[in-house]
């Protein structure tokens, strides 16, 4: 049988004590992060520029999916299994059930009405392989970058239409660079 630590008895020394003490608080709190960050909070870092001037290569980005449903307009991180090596993050367009169309000076409509995108370093219709109008199946987002010449997304049909399953959650703030942080909209 195996005797439980005492670490109130005469037997254990102080510095034994505390150190005991050091190692339950750093467990606890390490099991803590990991329990935040798997459930409500996700880290994660921009590679690229496609989100120019929204983010840059190298921010630093807290994102959720917590009770989420996917937002016309929300900045997202999405996951493509085969597809691309890492998690893109990229601005939601389209949601299911809406039609999608761009035109060939850029501007992009939602169910006939042009977008008003003041997020955008100017409109591009970049390199698409895809022919609009479409219309985005339900349980499905059409996601663009904001440096649209410059970005790989569901222009592409090497991306397309991204099933909600693949999104890891909304990006809420940025934390890095500091002078930066914020909220991201």
């Amino acid at each position: 049988m195996s005797e439980k630590f005492d670490y109130d008895s005469a037997e254990g020394s102080p510095i034994t004590r505390e150190l005991y003490d050091w190692v339950e608080s750093a467990m606890l709190a390490v099991s803590c992060m990991l329990l935040i960050f798997m459930f409500v909070g996700r880290m994660i870092g921009v590679e690229g520029r496609s989100m120019v001037p929204t983010l840059y290569h190298a921010d630093r980005l807290v994102s959720s999916r917590i009770a989420y449903t996917p937002t016309q307009g929300d900045v997202v991180v999405v996951t493509l299994p085969g597809v691309h090596r890492a998690p893109m993050v990229k601005r939601i367009i389209a949601i299911g059930g809406q039609v999608i169309d761009i035109n060939e000076l850029g501007i992009v409509y939602v169910d006939g009405a042009a977008l008003e995108e003041p997020y955008i370093s100017g409109p591009d219709f970049g390199n698409s392989d895809m022919w609009f109008p479409q219309t985005v199946p339900e349980g499905y987002v059409f996601i663009l970058g904001d440096n649209r010449v410059n970005s790989l997304d569901s222009r592409s049909s090497q991306i397309g239409m991204v099933d909600e399953r693949f999104i890891l959650g909304r990006v809420l703030y940025r934390i890095l660079p500091y002078d930066e942080m914020g909220r991201i909209n």
